[in-house]
């Protein structure tokens, strides 16, 4: 998101048709959501399918833990979402604790980067992975992140490597509820890819 643009509305919905058909969904940490055979991407002010199973809604936002140095190393680095190659996806709907939003923001950038590494990680799969966060903690959704992830099937065991090392990160001891969802483009699965 480029500096000065309007935060984007982004619905992540659960339904019986949508541009991601779903492989897998694993509730890793906390209740699971309904399992549904597509996934709905609704941006900006695009309407969610009528008839969802469960609907997930977050905005693009500012860096919240990132430096100017990080922050332009991922930017000269990162993909782009829509890449024609990218025909997987993982939506990693996220809540972090109460303990976690008790901690002054230092505190919370110090465990972040400084201890667990979430940037360095992240930015040793790049460019295969492109992502964009969205934030819902503060518009009354059921998770403070929705991560989206978009990959070539062959980085799949590359995306498989990067979640596991966050999630064996210090930061993960505060993450109470965690939902890993596996996607392929519709388009992929009606042509037999």
């Amino acid at each position: 998101m480029s500096e000065g643009s309007l935060p984007l509305r982004v619905s992540f919905s659960g339904a019986s048709k949508g541009e991601w058909r779903v492989k897998q969904i694993s509730a890793l940490r906390g209740d699971a959501l309904a399992a549904q055979n597509f996934v709905a991407v609704a941006e900006g002010r695009a309407t969610p399918p009528q008839g969802a199973a469960w609907t997930l809604s977050g905005y693009t936002s500012n860096l919240r833990y990132t430096t100017a140095q990080e922050r332009d190393g991922l930017a000269a680095i990162q993909a782009p979402l829509g890449r024609t190659n990218a025909r997987n996806a993982a939506l990693i709907p996220i809540r972090k604790s109460a303990a976690w939003w008790n901690l002054a923001q230092d505190e919370r950038r110090e465990i972040f980067e400084d201890s667990s590494r979430h940037i360095a990680i992240g930015l040793e799969y790049l460019p295969a992975v492109a992502r964009r966060l969205h934030h819902c903690r503060d518009v009354g959704e059921p998770f403070d992140f929705l991560t989206w992830f978009e990959f070539a099937p062959g980085a799949e065991a590359a995306f498989d490597a990067m979640v596991a090392r966050l999630r064996a990160t210090e930061e993960w001891r505060y993450v109470d509820r965690e939902v890993d969802i596996r996607l392929v483009r519709s388009q992929d699965v009606e042509d037999g890819q």
